[in-house]
């Protein structure tokens, strides 16, 4: 099966290995980026192909002859990719976290014939997965609370962060609404708010505070109390308050020294420079799912937590772990025919299916990547 891998970053290098790795497939990396390109081919068995992912035409070029593209171009891009390859009629995961409904491309999709697995990461993804997993469980379920966040395992002032993806998918998080369900009903919050504290085990002391992350479960779980909050060390809600505030995040022109400059395009340099992880160190990925509901007339509660932290000996940082096995299990599955539902699928969908839960669930497990449930549903 020939797989085109379409971004050589710090997620989509180490999917390019773990499928190099299977000799039932030839895997092909594209990116504009000759550097990254280069240093993905130095560590696996892999061809490389040098594109501008910008232009739907130099996409369709660059994927002619493949069987299935993983998508992972930041999120301002990943509509435009996604609807660029499923144009092309190709079998897609994709990663990517972007604002648009991924909806709008089922009846294209479905027209194509193509598989359009989305947002196939941690949450949403394997997680989304876990919580219609875990909904299906009940008789009625009433709520699904979500914390989810990637950190630094050594937090070093002044941000106590490190980015291990796309630092512009970073400050998206931090500047789009975000929403929730309460009641049946949604409800809307800017992004950083409802700062909350957490103890979490071995980890100690962390924050929480609203993010756009429930995604298409707003409407494909039939929850009517839903929210994802994001984790992170304490101070970083108030800090990234302070920046989007006074106007840093935006995208807006503004006149300075004579010139017409967006804010964003300063701050993300900036900042990526600032979060950049340092050889030697690395990162903790931690994830707790709590859902309730009735079984039987009597309350019961479903809890699926994981906590995965980096691997020194590859160099992979968890982030890229958990995000990219995820998706290349979400492969597998189509590569063995455990999925073929044409049209766009959030993650969610896939938990509709025990059995493919539990292949999904196996495969990362085999990788290092282990998710453990807990309760009495």
């Amino acid at each position: 099966m020939d797989i085109s891998v379409l971004g050589a970053g710090l997620v989509g290098a180490p999917m390019a290995e773990d499928l190099a790795a299977d000799p039932r497939f030839k895997v092909t990396v594209i990116d504009r980026d000759v550097a990254a390109l280069s240093r993905v081919a130095a560590r696996a068995d892999v061809a490389v192909r040098e594109a501008d992912l910008s232009r739907a035409s130099d996409i369709r070029r660059a994927i002619s002859g493949a069987d299935l593209v993983i998508e992972a171009t930041p999120g301002h891009m990943g509509f435009a990719t996604l609807k660029a390859v499923i144009e092309a009629g190709v079998d897609v995961v994709s990663i990517s976290f972007f604002p648009e409904d991924p909806f709008e491309l089922d009846a294209l999709a479905r027209e194509r014939g193509v598989v359009a697995v989305v947002d196939c990461g941690v949450f949403p993804g394997m997680g989304s997965a876990l919580c219609m997993d875990a909904v299906r469980s009940f008789d009625t379920a009433r709520s699904v609370e979500v914390l989810v966040g990637g950190l630094p395992e050594h937090p070093t002032p002044p941000l106590n962060y490190r980015s291990v993806f796309s630092p512009s998918d970073v400050i998206e998080e931090y500047v789009r609404p975000a929403r929730y369900l309460r009641g049946g009903k949604e409800v809307v919050r800017p992004a950083l708010s409802d700062v909350e504290r957490v103890d979490w085990p071995g980890l100690g002391e962390l924050e929480s505070f609203n993010t756009d992350g429930i995604r298409t479960l707003a409407r494909t779980l039939g929850v009517p109390d839903l929210r994802e909050k994001t984790l992170r060390w304490p101070g970083t809600a108030a800090q990234m308050q302070l920046l989007r505030d006074v106007g840093l995040f935006d995208e807006t022109p503004c006149r300075a020294g004579g010139v017409d400059v967006r804010p964003v395009d300063v701050t993300l340099p900036l900042l990526a420079a600032q979060w950049r992880m340092p050889e030697g160190e690395g990162d903790v990925t931690v994830l707790e799912i709590r859902v309730c509901g009735d079984r039987s007339g009597a309350d019961q509660e479903i809890v699926w937590r994981l906590v995965d932290r980096w691997d020194p000996e590859s160099g992979h940082h968890s982030m890229a772990r958990t995000t990219g096995y995820t998706a290349t299990s979400v492969v597998r599955a189509i590569a063995e025919g455990r999925y073929r539902e044409t049209g766009i699928t959030p993650p969610e969908f896939l938990g509709r299916d025990p059995g493919l839960t539990a292949f999904l669930l196996e495969e990362l497990k085999k990788r290092g990547v282990m998710y453990e449930r807990s309760g009495s549903a």
